[in-house]
């Protein structure tokens, strides 16, 4: 990876005339940092800003992060997916509270030993954060790097980000760590694109990379193929009485673990509304919907009706308009079914 020594200088020169203005960026607090990668992964920088806006506003710093009500804090994250990550947050903060009195730690190893907080993140927080020369590693710098040196190693292997993380330790200059991690993200996030080809006529290193020179951008980076999702076909019942529609709590463990949906289960043949204990009308189809998860794809269908009683299942909630708006935080897979339950609700 001989091609990597050469990088820092255009890369950073290049940088800082093009980075993108970003309020993370204009104050690189170890907190703002932080919170703003774990939103980043696997999420859209212009989809994040409102997010990380409003989430500062409701936790500006990692004491009241730790304090936040879970549900609170699941609103806030309404959307972005992933809702582990979320309450790895609150929980890496209650570590910080509790072992750091409630001071960011400013060491690699304290900051990666902090839950939810893997080697790319820690390795964004020390770099930006606190200028230690350390590599952070993501899918963008993966590509990159792979890009520049030619490498046709599968990039979803421990190995290869093992043998990327040492080539750019090696290279990572020591007076400007952040920049430079931020530079080669900034640079997979906006030239050196995925799924398309690269914009290698806008790039500052196309000059040092292979893949370039030898026209070999649209093979590299080298990725094994995904295994096929699981596939589960699901029944949606959207419940009303009066203004409000019924929502249950997920189990706390598992997928979406702890936020609220409408009542669904798997198509199995089971009479899901006798086993609730819950005599219902005649239901309506109102509408099928899909959702991709990482291994499971949700096949759903929905089922609505207007209850003769207020009556729920024990755990069960009635929500109105307003609570839907801002108390319960219900999964983006749900988001198909949503103007069936706006229509419905609005009618009051």
């Amino acid at each position: 990876m001989d091609e990597l020594c050469q990088i820092p200088v255009p890369l950073l020169v290049w940088y800082r005339e093009n980075a993108r203005k970003l309020p993370w960026r204009s104050d690189p607090t170890p907190y703002h940092v932080w919170i703003s990668e774990v939103m980043l992964q696997q999420t859209r920088v212009a989809a994040v800003l409102d997010y990380y806006r409003r989430f500062l506003e409701a936790a500006p710093d990692v004491s009241a992060l730790s304090a936040l009500p879970q549900d609170q804090l699941m609103k806030l994250w309404q959307g972005l997916g992933y809702y582990s990550r979320a309450r790895n947050l609150q929980t890496a903060a209650r570590q910080i509270m509790e072992y750091h009195s409630g001071v960011f730690p400013n060491t690699y190893k304290d900051i990666r030993a902090l839950v939810g907080v893997g080697d790319y993140t820690a390795g964004a927080i020390s770099s930006i954060a606190f200028g230690l020369p350390v590599p952070a590693v993501d899918g963008n710098v993966l590509r990159v790097v792979a890009r520049i040196t030619g490498d046709s190693g599968d990039i979803t292997t421990p190995a290869m980000k093992k043998k990327v993380t040492q080539a750019l330790a090696d290279v990572i200059p020591l007076e400007s760590p952040g920049d430079f991690n931020q530079a080669l993200m900034e640079l997979g996030a906006t030239v050196c694109l995925p799924n398309g080809a690269p914009l290698c006529q806008r790039c500052p290193v196309a000059h040092l990379c292979r893949a370039f020179q030898e026209g070999r951008t649209e093979e590299l980076p080298v990725k094994a193929a995904k295994k096929a999702r699981r596939v589960e076909e699901r029944t949606v019942y959207l419940l009303f009485y009066g203004d409000r529609v019924a929502l249950r709590r997920r189990p706390a463990r598992g997928l979406l673990a702890g936020l609220w949906e409408y009542p669904n289960e798997l198509e199995n043949g089971t009479d899901w509304p006798v086993q609730w204990g819950m005599s219902l009308p005649a239901l309506g189809r109102a509408g099928a919907g899909k959702h991709i998860f990482t291994h499971i794809e949700w096949r759903m269908t929905a089922l609505a009706g207007v209850l003769d009683s207020p009556d729920l299942p024990e755990g069960w909630v009635w929500a109105n308009r307003t609570d839907l708006r801002d108390r319960y935080a219900i999964p983006n897979a749900f988001q198909a079914f949503e103007g069936v339950v706006s229509d419905h609700l609005g009618h009051f």
